[in-house]
């Protein structure tokens, strides 16, 4: 498979009669992409939430039909983006810490490999867990708090994370805790989002914290309740696609 990296020469290509069956897209801008006469049996889009962008299929526009489906089923994402007070902030992280608890609970019952497993190349269960603490360390520790050092080397960062990025956040590439040194690490995160929020107060919410969240990038501005909302969606979020990948994870070996 030939593979096509940080490359700009595809943009506004045309393909016609092209065979691009089984092609895998990640972390591309695919803004304004038209597909028509194709065939797009079992094509599948993730990530899009329905909230940030519009896709429309045969001139009907799904993305408010994708948007209330994933809220039906997930009725927690509508806490965390309703959520504008401090009290309604805790509330939505006291249902966050609800989930992961279950969720732990529910992985402490499967075997070590099963939690290392990849579904279609996406992060495993213990990786998820580790971006996770990553983005605790960045919205909590180097926006809100203003810590200069506050990433643990077991930190996994967006996919699109340079080696430079890596290395000036001071974090371990060569990285592999075990499910249980993650979910460690990820407790301790929880308890310092969970003692933040208890003293938080709503004056607050709307100053500006600056940081460097990625080091290429420079200073970066949010607002205290931006950098909170933000790790409340980062939880639901990707809780919602880890148990996605452990139940197909399940179903394999089921039908096996």
């Amino acid at each position: 498979m030939t593979e096509h990296t940080d490359t700009a020469e595809f943009r506004d290509a045309v393909f016609r009669r092209a065979d691009l069956s089984g092609a895998r897209f990640r972390d591309c801008n695919l803004a304004g992409v038209r597909i028509a006469s194709s065939w797009v049996e079992d094509l599948r889009i993730t990530g899009f939430d329905g909230g940030v962008a519009s896709v429309v299929v045969d001139d009907v526009d799904v993305t408010a039909y994708v948007r209330a489906e994933l809220d039906r089923r997930h009725p927690e994402r509508v806490v965390v983006r309703t959520a504008r007070t401090a009290d309604e902030l805790r509330a939505a992280w006291d249902e966050v810490e609800r989930l992961w608890d279950a969720t732990v609970t529910h992985v402490a019952t499967l075997p070590e490999p099963v939690l290392h497993e990849r579904v279609d190349d996406e992060w495993s269960f213990v990786e998820t867990v580790r971006h996770l603490v990553f983005a605790v360390d960045s919205w909590l520790g180097r926006m809100i708090l203003g810590e200069a050092a506050p990433n643990d080397p077991i930190g996994l960062p967006p996919t699109d994370f340079g080696a430079a990025a890596w290395a000036g956040l001071g974090l371990d590439p060569g990285a592999r805790p075990t499910a249980a040194q993650a979910l460690a690490t990820h407790a301790g995160r929880r308890e310092r989002v969970r003692a933040t929020l208890r003293d938080l107060h709503d004056d607050v919410l709307d100053e500006p914290r600056r940081a460097v969240l990625d080091p290429p990038d420079g200073v970066e501005e949010r607002t205290v309740r931006e950098c909170v909302t933000t790790m409340l969606r980062e939880h639901v979020e990707h809780r919602r696609f880890a148990v996605r990948d452990l139940a197909a994870i399940a179903a394999r070996a089921t039908e096996s």
